[in-house]
C-alpha cells in the first residue's frame, strides 16, 4: 500500500476523533473560544512536527507565490474551522461532520477545473452518492 494512502487513513481516523472530542471540549465554552485554544495547540504541534523533521531547512526555497497561495489557504482553512465549530456547538456533531465532508465535491470539480484533474464516471458517480448522502443526512 504506498505511503499516502496511509497518511490518508491516519488523517480520516484523526479528523473522525477531532469531531467528536471538540463537541465535548465546547460544552461549556463559546465556539470561537474554543477554536482558538485548538488552534494554538494545532500551531504549536505543527511547528513541532516540522522541526522534528528538519523540514524548517527548506523555507528559503518559498516564491512569493508560493506564499501567497498557503496564506490564502490558512484564510479558507480559518473561515471552515470558524464556521465548523460553531456548527458543532449548535448541532448534531455527525450531521456537521457528514456536510463538511461534502466538500470533498467542491474540491474534486476545483481540481478538475484548475489541477487538470480527471473527471471520469467513476469520480462523478462518487461525487453524486455524496451529495446524496449529505441530502439524506440533513433533510431527516
Amino acid at each position: 500500500m504506498p505511503t499516502w494512502i496511509l497518511y490518508a487513513l491516519a488523517s480520516m481516523f484523526f479528523a473522525g476523533l477531532t469531531s467528536v472530542i471538540a463537541k465535548f471540549g465546547l460544552k461549556n465554552v463559546p465556539s470561537d473560544l474554543g477554536l482558538a485554544i485548538r488552534t494554538t495547540m494545532v500551531f504549536v504541534f505543527v511547528w513541532l512536527n516540522a522541526i522534528a523533521f528538519k523540514h524548517t531547512q527548506h523555507m528559503g526555497n518559498f516564491t512569493k507565490k508560493d506564499i501567497i497561495f498557503l496564506c490564502i489557504s490558512g484564510i479558507t482553512t480559518s473561515l471552515s474551522w470558524i464556521f465548523y465549530y460553531r456548527a458543532i456547538k449548535m448541532g448534531d456533531v455527525s450531521v456537521v461532520a457528514s456536510i463538511d465532508k461534502a466538500s470533498l465535491v467542491i474540491t474534486i470539480f476545483l481540481a478538475f477545473f484548475f489541477l487538470n484533474e480527471p473527471l471520469t464516471p467513476k469520480v462523478l458517480l462518487g461525487a453524486g452518492l455524496i451529495t446524496a448522502g449529505t441530502l439524506v443526512l440533513v433533510f431527516k
